[in-house]
């Protein structure tokens, strides 16, 4: 049985019902026999659906037909189908044949058109779906499908995960009641360049389908942009924002509806970084001083990405020097004798130079805490910027060393 993540959360969350959209599972052997891995989401008529994906040059069948499906006629009703086990990518004509056969199914049970049907897979690249595996439990999932059933659909989709993931939200907008709802999966091959995995988020807000995507759109490079577990950015990432409309309220230009989505998505991207493969540090890093966003960005992300630095903070080494040897790889502008460092509170260096302050038994024992914080000031200017990562231990090599056996 696999060890779950020390980082994860007590429990799965109850995550209320949006009304609108319904939940099925089965176990259809998609790649190992008795496990549940197929996820069917039923959406109501007329609701938005917004999309974003992974700019993989090699994106898998499934991203590059939802890609194409995104702001179209939703007008009869819509579906999420999803499996685990193969991601159904660099499969060519076969994986594209896949795709169509398993939305013409899904429609034709659905009575909804092909055209409102999006999949999405993960699993080992490389091997054809078996699809018929899947579609042969359609009559399964359509005859199951529940409002209450977001937990086994979280639990369907997860391939190294140690937990599923899900968050939700509830919130008034002018005294009317909006709720906000979603999981997601993921835990390795998790890099910045959009969803980083797969998130599928549900609400009964009223917005249209360009609004919904720009601010799916903004809310992913604060959110899901910003955070790395190993530098891999996977064939088939997919985020999908379904809003049904049902409770009325339209959200459009609505403030707090933008920020309880922004909390609902970090939360869950959050948990991706926690369920790590092999992670037992959540990493918070901030960039200070840095002359322009772009600069900021490029040195968070080589601090979060830096094998050096991971496996450093996996030994509880508060070994300081790479984190300038990381800022220093970064290629962004940097001032060596105005750079500072930080260890959670503790100052550890500035002008160049550890700072007289600074203890190594202070450092060592905060590398101790489960959540740590990494700040760095580069002294050039007043652009900043955060990620989320984790450290990197031998879990990590033992669960991708045999990933495919």
């Amino acid at each position: 049985m696999t060890q779950i993540s020390p980082l994860a959360p007590a429990n799965f969350p109850n995550l209320p019902a949006i009304d609108g959209v319904r939940f099925a599972t089965a176990a259809a052997g998609v790649k190992y026999p008795g496990r549940t891995d197929v996820m069917l989401a039923a959406i109501a008529p007329g609701a938005a659906i917004a999309g974003v994906f992974t700019r993989s040059a090699t994106r898998a069948a499934s991203v590059l037909d939802c890609q194409d499906k995104i702001g179209g006629d939703m007008s009869k009703g819509a579906a999420i189908l999803v499996n685990s086990g193969n991601a159904n990518a660099f499969t060519g004509a076969a994986g594209k044949a896949s795709v169509a056969r398993i939305c013409a199914s899904v429609a034709a049970r659905l009575n909804i058109p092909a055209e409102a049907v999006f999949t999405s897979s993960t699993g080992v690249i490389g091997e054809v779906l078996p699809d018929q595996r899947i579609t042969d439990c359609l009559d399964q999932l359509t005859a199951s499908l529940n409002p209450a059933a977001q937990e086994e659909a979280a639990r369907a989709i997860m391939t190294t995960d140690t937990f599923p993931k899900g968050a939700s939200k509830l919130l008034e907008i002018d005294g009317q009641p909006v709720t906000i709802s979603g999981f997601a999966k993921g835990s390795g091959m998790i890099a910045p360049d959009m969803a980083t995995m797969l998130v599928y988020i549900f609400t009964d807000a009223k917005i249209s389908q360009p609004d919904l995507q720009a601010l799916l759109g903004d809310l992913t490079d604060q959110t899901f942009n910003c955070i790395t577990v190993d530098s891999d950015t996977s064939t088939s990432d997919a985020l999908i924002c379904a809003a049904t409309g049902a409770s009325g309220v339209d959200v459009t230009d609505s403030r707090e509806f933008a920020e309880a989505l922004k909390e609902v998505m970090l939360d869950l991207a959050h948990q991706v970084v926690k369920d790590g493969e092999g992670a037992t540090k959540f990493v918070t890093v901030e960039v200070t001083g840095a002359k322009n966003d772009a600069d900021a960005r490029k040195v968070a992300i080589s601090i979060a990405n830096s094998p050096l630095v991971k496996t450093a903070i996996a030994g509880e080494d508060p070994n300081w020097g790479r984190i300038v040897m990381a800022v220093g790889k970064s290629g962004a502008e940097a001032d060596r004798d105005r750079l500072s460092i930080w260890f959670g509170p503790h100052l550890v260096a500035e002008n160049g130079w550890v700072a007289p302050s600074y203890t190594e038994e202070a450092g060592a024992s905060y590398m101790q805490q489960a959540e740590l914080i990494i700040r760095t000031d580069l002294g050039v200017g007043t652009a900043q910027t955060t990620v989320w990562t984790c450290d990197l231990t031998h879990g990590y090599i033992e669960i991708n060393a045999d990933y495919r056996s």
